[in-house]
This record gives structure tokens, sequence and C-alpha cells, in this order.
């Protein structure tokens, strides 16, 4: 697909050699030198400054001094590192921890030592505002600072490990273990029937709220047998032909979206309840008129997301 790196999260050329992080002391230097900055977390959210650039703080900033260890360093184009940090443990004045979280997180949390145009926000929400290299950015410090607050521990012996390699790798010094960040592939399809694509919606979606199948690809499985598996099993639609589309990192926590098309051998649907909450075939020009607000009954997947950049290509014919 020609288009396919233009989806959100890809294509900013990031530097990601295995090299770049392993020699710790010159990282050191770099930091010493004042050619290395960080981007801040905090539950997940990430630092921004302003409506569209994600934040970065200088290594010396006083608000790490309540962070975790810096977790990940990369490169830019001009050269200086780029890390990340969590604070999670920090809490704002005025958060209640018990509210119940909402779909759509649209609250905004603003740390003391830091500007007032600095603030933590969902990247959901940002994320079609941010430029190609701080979205990857972004969902890279996102997934590893996620994966660090969940595999502390080691899967083999159960002892808690330690972040090596600038936080590429976690060690456990009981058994020898090694553990690497994890990406979960996870396949989304355009399923197709002449004019018409197959869409479906979870319980707890927003209402009207339709988009593209999904499932997490299983050991042992292919990305073409993961597509007709997990179509037919939420929609019982047998599946012929598929073919690979696109990627995208999704970092909400750590699924790698691959996004692919198939073209239905039936058009008979027999949902399974226990998987998801409705499916329905629909047409070209219904999912033309929800993108431009005039379907009544429809609202597309979120701007940004891989099954939107799947859908409006199949619109405009640009899946080649």
């Amino acid at each position: 697909m020609r288009h396919d790196e233009t989806v959100t999260f890809s294509g900013s050329g990031l530097d990601r050699r295995v090299q770049l992080h392993r020699d710790a002391q010159a990282i050191g230097a770099d930091i010493a030198a004042g050619r290395a900055e960080t981007v801040l977390l905090w539950r997940g959210k990430v630092l921004m400054a302003g409506d569209e650039r994600l934040a970065r703080l200088a290594m010396d900033h006083r608000v790490l001094a309540s962070a975790g260890a810096a977790r990940s360093a990369r490169p830019e184009e001009n050269g200086r590192l780029i890390f990340a940090h969590d604070i999670s443990p920090w809490q704002p004045a005025g958060h209640d921890e018990a509210a119940p979280r909402a779909f759509f997180d649209t609250s905004e949390q603003h740390h003391p030592d830091l500007p007032g145009e600095m603030r933590f926000v969902d990247l959901r929400r940002v994320m079609t505002r941010l430029g190609a290299r701080d979205a990857e950015l972004a969902a890279t410090a996102r997934a590893l600072v996620l994966w660090h607050e969940s595999h502390r521990f080691c899967g083999r012996c159960g002892r808690e490990s330690r972040a090596t390699q600038s936080g590429w790798q976690r060690c456990c010094e009981g058994c020898g273990a090694q553990h690497f960040p994890r990406t979960d592939p996870v396949v989304i399809m355009l399923i197709t029937d002449g004019n018409r694509t197959l869409l479906g919606r979870s319980p707890g979606w927003p209402e009207g709220m339709y988009s593209c199948l999904a499932g997490f690809v299983e050991p042992g499985e292919t990305l073409e047998a993961a597509v007709r598996r997990e179509v037919f099993e939420e929609a019982g639609v047998r599946v012929g032909a598929v073919a690979y589309l696109a990627s995208q990192p999704w970092a909400f926590p750590s699924s790698l979206m691959i996004g692919c098309r198939g073209v239905a051998l039936d058009a008979q649907i027999r949902i399974d309840p226990v998987e998801i909450e409705d499916v329905r075939w629909v047409s070209r020009e219904e999912v033309m008129a929800a993108f431009a607000g005039q379907c009544d009954w429809l609202q597309p997947a979120r701007k940004g997301a891989i099954a939107h950049f799947l859908l409006r290509n199949w619109l405009a014919d640009r899946l080649d």
C-alpha cells in the first residue's frame, strides 16, 4: 500500500539501532553535556507543550526528582538523545482516584513545577495534531513506560528485575533471564462484499460508533488465518483472499495493529454476543456520509486510528 506509512504513529524515521542505547558511558556523557532531553508521562498521559507539540524537558529539571528511572534513549535529527520519564506517583490537586473512566478522557493535569501551557493529556485526544516524529516518540515512550510498570517481576522465577540497556531490557539477577519490551500483534480487517464493508461495535462504546473488526493473533497462527478466524468468530462471515495493507503501533497499551483487507465468501452475519455487540454491512455511501457527519446512526472509528485510515483509503480507492 503506497500510503501505508502515513498512518498515525508511523513514518517519522526514528533511528532504532540497538547500538544507540548499549553504550552507557557515551549516554552519560551526552546527558552531562546537555545533549539530552526527556518526554514526561503521568499515568499513561503525555506532557504536551500547547496543543500540537510534545513537551521536552531538560534532564536536570526539578520535576524529574519524583520520576522513575529513565526508560528509553533515542537520538533525534539534531543528535540529541530523547529519554522518557514517568511521574505517576504524583497526585494532582483535586484529582479523584475513584472517578469512573470515560471512553474519551478530556481531563488535563498541570504540575505546579511546569509552565502553565504544559499539560498532561490523553494521547488519543491529541494524536492527530502531533507531527510524525512527536507522535512516534510519544507512542514509544508510553508503551515502554507501561511495559516497565507491568513487568517489574521476572516471568520465570518471580523475583524483581532491573532495567538495563537504557530501559530497553529487564534483567533478573535471580535466574539470569532477560526480558524485552513486548508488542502484541493484532489484526484489524477491512472486510468487503462488493460495495459494502463489515463494521462492528463493542459494548461500552459511544452510541453509534462502529469500526473494523479486530483481534489478537494467536501463537502459531499466520496473519491470514487470524483474519479469517476473528471475522468468523465475531460475525460468522467466512473470508477468502486476505492481503496486508499497513500497520500502526498502538500503545494502548502495547499492540501492533496489522491492517489487512479480506474478501467475504458469504454475507450472512451470525453475531457471537460474547465477542461483540453488533455487526453490520455498511455501504460506501453510508461510510462517506458518516465521515461527513451526515449519518444519524453511524459514527466512524476515531480519527488517527488505523480503522479510520483504512476506511478513508477504501473510500478513495487507494488500497493498492
